[in-house]
Order: C-alpha cells, then structure tokens, then sequence
C-alpha cells in the first residue's frame, strides 16, 4: 500500500488548478473556431478538452478587457489583451485576424498597388490631356478659319479682327438652315464643359476628370436640353405674346417656376439612369435635392431671364442661356453627383473573410 501510495503521489498533475477561466466559457455552446487554425492551435484545443479548461499564450488577462458581443441572438465573451493590439481571443471564435497591412508581405503588396494606382493615374491624365487638346485645337481652329478661302494676304491684325464678325455670321446661317441642331450642339458642349468645372471646384487636377461623367453631362445637354429648350421658348412666346413691360416678370417667374423645375428634375433623371442607378433610388434622391435646387436656381436665373426676354431676341435667346448655363451646370451637375458619389464611398465593404474552419468537421 505504501508503494501504490508514492506511485500515485509522483504522477500528481504538476499545474495549478484553474477555477476561474470555467465561468467565461458558455456552458451551452461548444467552443468553435472560425478563423485558420495551425496545428499547434489543434493541440491546445484537444488539450483543453482533456483538463476542461483553456490554455491562453500570449494573453496577459490583467491587463486586457473582457467584452461582450451579441452575435446571431447569442452572447458572445471576448477577452483581449494589450488593448487589443496582440490579436482578440474569441471562446465563440479564433483569434481575430490582424489588419492586412501589419504584415511584411502586405507592405510590399501595398508598395505595388500603389505603384499600379499611380501608372492608371498617368494614363488617365494623357488620355484626358489628348482629349482637351484635342478638343481645343478642333475649336479654336474652326473658329479662326473662317475665312480661309480668301485670307490669303491678310495680318494677323486682319484676321483677328474679322474672325468674330464672321463666326457670328456662320452662326446665324446655320440658325437658319437648321436651327434644332445647331442649338443642340451648343448645349452638348455647353453642358459637357460644365461638368468639367464642377469636376474641378470639387477639387479634382484639371486633367483628372471623369471623363464618363463628363460625356453624361454633355450628352444630356445635347439630346434634352438644346432640343426641349428650342420648343420651350417658342411656346413662351405663344403663351405670353403680349409685348407690355409687365410680360418680361411673368416669363421670367413662369421660368423659374414650371420650366425650372421640369428641366431640374429631367436632367437629375437622366443623369441617374445614365448611371445605371435604380429607378427607387433616383426618385428617393430627387425628393431630397429638388427643392435645393430650385431655390438655388433663384440666386441665378431671374437676374439673367430679364436679359434673356427683355433684351436678346428670340432666336437668339438660347446661345446666351447657355452661355449663363456654364455657371447653372456647374451647380447642377455637383448636387447631382455629390449623393452618388457619397453613397458608393460610404458603401459597406464586404469583408471577404478568411476560408472558415471548424475542427469538428475533421
């Protein structure tokens, strides 16, 4: 009996017993891993089983925290250590993954990113530069050319001086042979440069534009704006054909009321289905800004709409609204863009969580 004694004495369990760590440990759940788990976790967790407890490497219990989650309707016990900067023990889960960037290999996976985000960057800015200079060239050309069939011999004084007084003519010839069109193409461009300056006071380089945006705008201006705003004024002038002085305020608040809202609220529609936006959530957008911008529209309008029907005649009359349009464009086009760009920055990210392993399984 006294050597059974000793025997049984020499084969005591050398570590202390551990009454404490039971109580963090839901008795109704099984312990369950989610993340990766290295061999060596396996054996802690076969051991854990064997001495009903969990051994914790690594955590410093007295100067961590022990927090409570709900997840899935069940409350979940977290204990982290260090403040939470050596990783977070989970008795529902694994430890928490550190960010990607602590690593040494994402450092240098973060250094070629960049590197592909700066060589994406210049080759957006050539392409953007080829089609400002592009652009540019086409115009300023066609407008100093005006006269070249019979400019030979000319100064530079000359041609300067004449240039305007001719474009003005080849702009009231194409009036005249088709005015619908000539009207639109003015808006189409009237309306892409606004885009531009908006891109631009929101703080983007002059050659980092997005050039889809840019062509929405322009495209709009061209196909709605130059064609529906030729008819409108013709139907101002059916509607008010009076010529007493107190015709030019009921135009001007006529325009400010009915075709101001009408316009904003086809340009916001398109632009959002150009977008390929849901129609659900273009309407829910427009409920918000419609009132802003046709208030933001009395800053500007009325003032310009007592030149527009008290001055310029009516051919005439879009050239100088669009002429005014690229400073309501820039408007337009910033509260327009403003909530979509805010609502995919502020999209939630997916985490594409590392591949779940559950031990059991095995």
């Amino acid at each position: 009996m006294a050597a059974a004694a000793s025997i049984s004495t020499a084969f005591l369990p050398l570590h202390k017993p551990t009454k404490d760590f039971k109580s963090f440990i839901p008795t109704s759940q099984t312990p369950k891993f989610f993340t990766k788990i290295k061999p060596a976790a396996l054996a802690v967790k076969s051991a854990a089983k064997e001495h009903d407890v969990i051994h914790v490497q690594g955590i410093d219990f007295t100067d961590g925290e022990i927090e409570r989650e709900v997840e899935g309707g069940k409350e979940v016990q977290l204990i982290s250590g260090f403040g939470g900067s050596e990783g977070r023990l989970s008795f529902e889960g694994g430890f928490s993954s550190a960010p990607a960037g602590s690593s040494g290999s994402g450092g240098g996976g973060g250094g070629g990113g960049s590197q592909v985000v700066e060589g994406d960057k210049l080759i957006d800015r050539a392409i953007n530069a080829t089609i400002v200079l592009a652009a540019g060239t086409f115009g300023i050309t066609k407008l100093l050319t005006i006269d070249y069939d019979y400019w030979h011999g000319w100064t530079i004084f000359e041609i300067l001086r004449y240039a305007p007084q001719h474009n003005w003519s080849a702009y009231e010839e194409a009036l005249k042979e088709n005015p619908l069109l000539a009207k639109m193409m003015i808006s189409g461009v009237v309306y892409s440069i606004g885009d531009w300056i908006a891109q631009c006071c929101e703080g983007k380089p002059l050659l980092e534009f997005d050039r889809t945006r840019m062509f929405r705008s322009g495209l709009v201006g061209f196909s709605l704006h130059g064609s529906l705003s030729h008819y409108y004024y013709y139907f101002c002038e059916e509607l008010f054909p009076f010529q007493d002085w107190w015709v030019v305020p009921v135009k001007v608040a006529f325009d400010q009321t009915a075709w101001a809202a009408v316009w904003n609220s086809i340009y916001y529609v398109v632009v959002g289905l150009l977008r390929f936006e849901s129609p659900v959530t273009i309407f829910s957008e427009l409920k918000t800004t419609f009132w802003p911008m046709l208030t933001a529209g009395w800053k500007l309008w009325p003032f310009a709409h007592i030149i527009t029907y008290g001055v310029v005649p009516l051919e005439q009359r879009l050239l100088w609204v669009d002429c005014v349009e690229l400073i309501w464009v820039t408007i337009l086009s910033t509260i327009s863009n403003e909530k979509s760009e805010a609502r995919i920055s502020d999209a939630p990210i997916d985490p594409n969580s590392s591949s779940s392993f559950d031990p059991s399984e095995e």
